[in-house]
């Protein structure tokens, strides 16, 4: 198919595209770990360039942005007494101010206490800067998930995020939120004015972040030309917003209460601000809205790389490139996650959920660099059943149920069950002895704090080859939700996160202990994989577990994949 040619907004260069492929100028920056990422994103998911991925280029601000913050060789617990880290969403407030022309925000739920404290400051900061004389009118979009059973009640959200802001402000605000089935806004972004930018994993959310036992969690900031694919992600969540708003069933829902659960297989809400002053939905954005800004010094290549979930039939472009980045390691992968595996039945040990299956992609990828390459693979997890500030398990629960064990079994399972010759069991146990290491995160030395809780971990962070880093709010176990984060594609700012992060988290958290070689080579048998969803009994559990993790927003485990994805949720 023809090439066409197009003008970069961003930096005036001439840039390809068609149906098929994207020529993207930037990409000459990136090294091989990156080229083989934008090859994937290049070649399968053109159509999707500069909506839900991008190789472009920002500076990285300040260390990376991790809470509970400085605790990694301590064994006290953080104290909400001294304000343990009140300076987090004290940052984002800063960032949030700074803005002259637009703001987009998504998130999964809205703030809450010092959260939505810091929000309403940055806002009415922002409304005071709308006021100064001869000052264009500023945007602002916030866009959250409608999680199944707990829809975000986007009212009482805008009032709250409204009431300090004098009347006659110059600003125009709106606040939505979506589901597509089993379907939402998962990703982490503040963009401001297309020119700084925050990313990474963590929720808005005072009592999992701020109190006792806090999670753990990774974000960064960025300013530059990168801070445009914030806003330009957004984009599709709003035009998805407004199309089912749209029509009828839509604005039969729209005239019912926002907080007020339904059974339907699409979800979403929208209010304005002023209210009957401003169209119901928001504009889109485009780089023509904010300034065209001089090329930073220090700017170091980065990719964008997104997925909009069951919004878009094959907006899923960041799974592939993940996997290229994985497949095309030679020395070592480091990452801290979450999980790998999917969620377990809720009371039962180690049992998937029907139709939650573990991601066989990755962990082919993981296995085959360990055996065809004899890259080393390092993993730090949620210790399971992790739960901050004395809060329920159907309100905060960090681990899906698996053990280190476990993950290392279906890593080297692929490894034995794909090679083409007999591989005996001597070389699959050195192979976990030597080359593969999983463990709980861990303080002090330890993953429990002081009154017995147990760490958890929220952060969707790996680093390849000690060249690149990924942060941002995709989990690699298997879900089909909103996500977007960035690749950082330089050796010495990779350099500097894993001194900041890696390197003091994995000092205190491996030991050697959490993944027994015996019971690895033991599980290699078992099948992990929920059953199929095809009996009354396996739909019930299905819904069962749902309807609990509904109830649970803190936990990233209610996410159902695609491939398990039912008709009306429940069949």
């Amino acid at each position: 198919m023809a090439s066409l040619l197009s003008m970069s907004a961003c930096n005036g260069e001439d840039q390809e595209s068609s149906d098929d492929e994207v020529t993207d100028r930037d990409c000459e920056r990136l090294s091989d770990l990156g080229k083989a990422a934008y090859q994937a994103l290049s070649t399968k998911h053109a159509r999707y360039w500069h909506k839900c991925w991008n190789v472009t280029q920002g500076r990285i601000v300040g260390e990376t942005r991790q809470t509970p913050l400085g605790t990694w060789p301590q064994p006290k617990d953080p104290q909400p007494a001294v304000e343990h880290d009140d300076w987090f969403p004290k940052k984002l407030c800063e960032l949030i101010s700074k803005t002259q022309y637009w703001l987009d925000v998504t998130s999964l739920g809205p703030p809450d206490g010092k959260f939505m404290t810091q929000f309403k400051k940055g806002i009415a900061n922002v409304a005071a800067t709308s006021n100064q004389p001869g000052h264009n009118t500023i945007t602002i979009r916030l866009c959250f998930g409608n999680i199944i059973g707990m829809p975000t009640d986007i009212d009482a959200v805008m009032t709250e995020l409204t009431e300090d802001i004098p009347e006659g402000s110059n600003i125009e605000m709106w606040v939505g939120a979506w589901r597509k089935g089993v379907s939402w806004n998962h990703s982490k972004i503040i963009a401001v004015d297309g020119k700084y930018l925050h990313n990474g994993g963590h929720n808005l959310w005072d009592q999992h972040y701020l109190q006792l036992n806090p999670v753990h969690d990774i974000s960064m900031e960025a300013e530059g030309r990168v801070a445009h694919d914030g806003h330009l992600f957004a984009n599709e969540m709003w035009e998805f917003i407004k199309k089912e708003q749209s029509g009828i069933i839509g604005k039969v829902v729209a005239m019912l209460p926002d907080h007020l659960p339904m059974v339907l297989n699409n979800r979403v809400s929208v209010s304005e601000y002023p209210e009957g002053e401003v169209d119901e939905f928001p504009p889109m954005y485009s780089k023509s809205e904010v300034p065209k800004y001089d090329p930073l010094p220090g700017a170091i290549p980065l990719i964008t790389m997104g997925r909009y979930g069951a919004l878009l039939a094959t907006a899923r472009p960041s799974d592939d490139a993940i996997l290229a980045l994985f497949n095309s390691a030679k020395k070592i992968i480091h990452m801290s996650l979450q999980d790998v595996g999917p969620i377990c039945i809720p009371s039962m040990d180690r049992c998937a959920v029907p139709g939650c299956v573990w991601p066989e992609a990755y962990l082919t990828a993981w296995g085959n660099a360990i055996y065809k390459r004899g890259v080393d693979v390092e993993i730090a997890l949620s210790t399971p059943g992790s739960i901050p500030n004395g809060l329920s398990p159907t309100q905060a629960l960090y681990g899906n149920g698996w053990k280190c064990e476990d993950v290392a079994s279906e890593i080297i399972k692929t490894v034995r069950d794909n090679d083409e010759e007999d591989i005996d069991d001597d070389r699959l146990r050195k192979m976990v002895q030597e080359n593969l290491r999983v463990c709980y995160i861990k303080q002090g030395g330890k993953n429990q704090w002081s009154d017995g809780g147990t760490l958890g971990n929220h952060a969707k962070h790996f680093i390849i080859d000690d060249q690149c880093y990924y942060i941002g709010s995709q989990n690699l176990y298997v879900c089909d939700l909103a996500e977007w984060g960035i690749l950082i594609d330089d050796k010495e700012q990779t350099k500097k996160c894993m001194s900041e992060y890696w390197k003091p988290m994995w000092a205190q958290s491996y030991n050697g202990q959490d993944c027994d070689v015996d019971a690895v080579m033991n599980g290699l048998d078992i099948d992990r994989n929920g059953p199929p969803v095809t009996t009354k009994a396996a739909k019930k559990q299905l819904k069962d577990a749902m309807a609990i993790q509904s109830k649970n927003p803190g936990h990233d485990a209610h996410h159902f994949g695609h491939d398990g994805e039912l008709d009306n949720h429940f069949g």
